[in-house]
Parts: structure tokens; sequence; C-alpha cells
């Protein structure tokens, strides 16, 4: 998730084995202590309204990341204690940024008036590392252990702002694992300038998830975003005052409008304890600020996040989560990975560093494919056939007794 606060550092060099995913370096930093009126994401999204009714309290929100450094003045005591499952804490506790970025876009104290403060201020934050000092993971069976931990330490929301072309069977059993365990899971739709191609990534699109697109201060897509029909929300991406290990530095990236969607997730979640993780997901989608055609579209996806709106509108609930292809969430029915079916053009591939090329990927899931003929679909034809020539058979009899009776 690339970041820019003047020119651009030189891009990261290919040089990794092929079986990696990395995100895009956070390149430059300010250093300057950001001023709370340049956070204009926090204006867009109406912060202040939202915080009458909601600051996140008592939400824990993981994020899966590149660690977070709970010392800066920003989340002092926001951040729990986490797990390192890269290096074991030998690193630090984020030796990139990125995930200390995020952390603070989420829960950013708000209580002086320095510094750079999150959309769900008093949530919890949950660090679990799956990203090394290059930012990046080798294996999607990483990211997939640090999601199974975080639900089973709590996590009401998981933050995930990373991703890859190809798909993993593992990570999508993590993601319905949390979903089975009543856990909202977030993630970036990706950024063109670390992909080869424009395919919505993978874990955001998997089904049941909220793929989260960037947007610019003028409501207009960012020109480096990802999106396609999987994108489900929108917000803003660009000119992101963030937190970093010793300041602060500029950022912009699909990475940094994902946290302000799992805000949002947190202080539903806090305003309503009880709620579901499936209403939850569609009181978000449906009170989205619609933009571009009406209703969801391939850029937008249902509209921008709106947390005013999450918080106090009238929604009826739902029985599942309306994202999920499912009809029992977490059990099966991941269905065909977009790219993946026999009618979607074929994902990206080849040489792009910033691919999941997980040792498990298969071509299709073990789980039972929801949305297209199944095995068990299969195995029904034959006593639908044979009942069928039952009846043929049993009305053949009927017509022959009839006339036999005539005679």
């Amino acid at each position: 998730m690339a970041a820019v606060a003047g020119p651009l550092a030189p891009p990261a060099q290919a040089t990794a084995a092929p079986a990696t995913a990395r995100l895009a370096p956070v390149d430059e930093f300010t250093g300057a202590d950001p001023s709370r009126d340049g956070q204009w994401q926090l204006a867009a999204l109406r912060a202040q309204a939202a915080w009458q009714t909601s600051t996140g309290r008592g939400v824990i929100v993981a994020v899966v990341d590149s660690g977070v450094d709970a010392s800066h003045p920003d989340l002092a005591g926001q951040v729990l204690s986490g797990v390192d499952l890269v290096s074991g804490g030998v690193d630090g506790p984020d030796p990139v940024g990125h995930g200390t970025t995020v952390a603070g876009l989420i829960a950013g104290r708000r209580d002086d008036d320095r510094g750079a403060v999150g959309l769900a201020p008093d949530a919890k934050i949950l660090p679990v590392r799956v990203l090394d000092q290059e930012n990046r993971y080798d294996d999607a069976g990483t990211v997939a252990d640090g999601v199974r931990w975080a639900v089973d330490h709590g996590a009401r929301v998981i933050n995930l702002s990373l991703g890859g072309s190809d798909t993993s069977e593992s990570l999508a059993a993590a993601i319905d694992y949390a979903f089975a365990r009543n856990v909202v899971v977030v993630a970036c739709t990706g950024n063109l300038a670390t992909s080869k191609g424009r395919d919505v990534w993978y874990p955001a699109r998997e089904p049941g998830v909220l793929a989260v697109t960037g947007l610019d201060g003028n409501d207009n897509l960012w020109s480096g975003s990802i999106t396609g029909h999987e994108t489900v929300l929108s917000a803003p991406a660009t000119a992101i005052n963030g937190a970093r290990p010793g300041g602060y530095w500029l950022v912009q990236g699909t990475s940094f409008a994902a946290p302000l969607v799992a805000a949002t997730a947190a202080l539903v979640r806090a305003r309503y304890p009880q709620m579901s993780a499936a209403d939850v997901v569609n009181r978000i989608t449906t009170t989205a600020r619609d933009l571009g055609p009406t209703g969801r579209d391939d850029r937008f996806g249902y509209g921008m996040v709106d947390p005013v709106a999450a918080l106090t509108a009238d929604v009826p609930p739902v029985p599942r989560n309306p994202l999920d292809d499912n009809g029992s969430p977490g059990t099966v029915g991941f269905g065909w990975a977009p790219g993946m079916g026999p009618d979607s053009r074929a994902a990206g591939a080849g040489g792009d560093p910033f691919a999941v090329a997980a040792p498990e990927q298969q071509t299709r899931w073990a789980a039972r494919p929801a949305g297209q003929v199944t095995d068990s679909a299969r195995e029904r034809l034959w006593p639908g056939l044979a009942l069928f020539v039952a009846l043929v058979t049993s009305a053949a009899l009927v017509v022959r007794r009839v006339r036999q009776s005539r005679r």
C-alpha cells in the first residue's frame, strides 16, 4: 500500500522468491505532528457527530499486519498484548510502520490536541504480526493463523490491509472460522501500483468480507485504487496523516481506507453490543452514501461508508451476512473465487511479487461451491431419474389395464 509525502522512493525490487506476497512500503514521512484540521477523513466521515453516539468503547479490533508500535503517543493505552507470527518479537513491535498507521486510523487517541486521532478512538487494538521486515508474507497460511488467533483472543472486528492476486484455501477457511464466530472481517481491494492485473485482491474478494476501495478528497475513486464487482464500500484513501514508529507520515492507498470501515464496524458494535456480525455488515452497507450509479456498482460498491447513518438509521435485522453466499455461514459454500470460476477471466499471475502463491492453493475449493452445480446436486440427479422412470412405467401399466378392461 503505497504512501507518499514527497518524492517517491525507488520501487521495491522483485528479487524475492516467487511464492511470496508483499505490500508496497510506505515511502516517505513528514516528520511533523499532524494537525487535526489536516485529517480530512474525519470531517468527510462526520466523526464528531458519530462520537456523540459511539466511540468504539469495549470493542477489540484485530490489526493483522506488520505489527503495532504500542509506545506511539497516539496509541498509548490502546493496544492489547498481541502475537508475532513472524519473528517472535525479535524484530520489534513494528519494523515496517504499516500496521501502526492502520491501528492509529482505527483507534488513535483523542484525549489531547496532538497527533492523529482514530475514527473509533476508544476501541482497543489487538496486534497480530504476519508481515516481515519487507512488508510481505511468504505463506498465506501465516495470515490464516493470524486470523484464527485473533478470533480466539476476543477480536470482534478484523482488519486485513494486505492481499494479492491468488487465493488461499487456508485463509478462506480462517475467514469462514471468523464468520462462524460472529466476527466482522474487512479487507482492502488493492492498489494498481503494486499489482500486475486489475483484479480485486484476495482476501477482499472472499464472499462475506467488507472489501474497501479508496476515494480522494472529492469523493472520486482514487486513481490508484483497484476496484471491481467484488467491491463493497469506499472510504478516504489519499493524503492521510498517519502515525508511524517515531513520528508521522502522509500515506495513501486502499490499506488506509479499509481501517476506516473497520473502525465504523467497531462504532456499530459498541453501540449495539448484542448485534450479530451479519447485521453489522448489513447496517454498514445499506447506510453507505451512494456514489456513482444508483445502487451498488463496480467502482464504489454501495458507496462511501457513513458512520453516522450506520449508528442511527433504522435498519431491519437480517438472518445472515448479505455479502456471503453461504446458506449456513461458517460451514460450507465458499464458492468459486472471482477469476477462478469456469465463466470468469483468469486471475492475474506470473511474476507479480505482490501476489499470494500459497503452497496449498487449489483451482477449486474443497468446500462445496455456492451458486454452481455441486457434486451433491449431481448425486440427486440419479434418484430423480429413477423416480421419473417409475412414474412413466406406472402410467404405462395404468393405460394397459384400462385397455384390457374395455376388451
